[in-house]
């Protein structure tokens, strides 16, 4: 009894470790695409000059 209980134990912490790695895995992934889009706009936002002529 007592080792399946600390067999349990065991695999709710590994499990939970697990789960906060895929969560801070697609957390930092999300900051990294949005850092390279938010540049990307910047670049657009200051190649763009509303008083230049339309060609």
């Amino acid at each position: 009894m007592k080792a399946f209980l600390a067999i349990a134990v065991l695999y709710a912490i590994t499990s939970a470790f697990t789960l906060a790695k895929c969560v801070r895995d697609r957390q930092d992934s999300l900051t990294v695409v949005n850092r390279v889009d938010q540049a990307r706009m910047e670049k657009l936002l200051a190649e763009h000059d509303p008083f230049r002529a339309v060609a």
